[in-house]
């Protein structure tokens, strides 16, 4: 169940993330809303994670799936570089997070 809020965590701090574009230093509603409450929320499920999950691991991960989610959306959304270092960085980070939900003994 940690995984799975873990999981959770890492999707809205992608949103998060997104929102932070669309936002415009805070200056537009909604989407400031939305960064507020999923930065919220990603927190907080964060939190419950790591209370079954070792902190680096659990911290390793959330942020290793926040980064590519938004270095994805950045590429499809806001036509951001596609070349191939940066791909394959992208796929080394993926496969630290798998790594890490592997060795994972809890």
């Amino acid at each position: 169940m940690a995984w799975l809020i873990l999981f959770s965590a890492g999707l809205i701090e992608i949103v998060f993330a997104v929102s932070l574009k669309y936002n415009q230093g805070l200056t537009k509603l909604w989407p400031s809303l939305v960064t507020m409450v999923s930065a919220l929320g990603s927190f907080y499920l964060l939190m419950l994670a790591i209370k079954t999950l070792p902190l680096g691991t659990a911290y390793a991960v959330w942020t290793g799936m926040g980064a590519v989610g938004v270095a994805v959306l950045g590429i499809v959304l806001f036509k951001e570089s596609t070349d191939w270092y940066r791909l394959l960085s992208i796929t080394l980070v993926i496969f630290g997070i798998v790594g890490l939900k592997l060795t994972d003994t809890t």
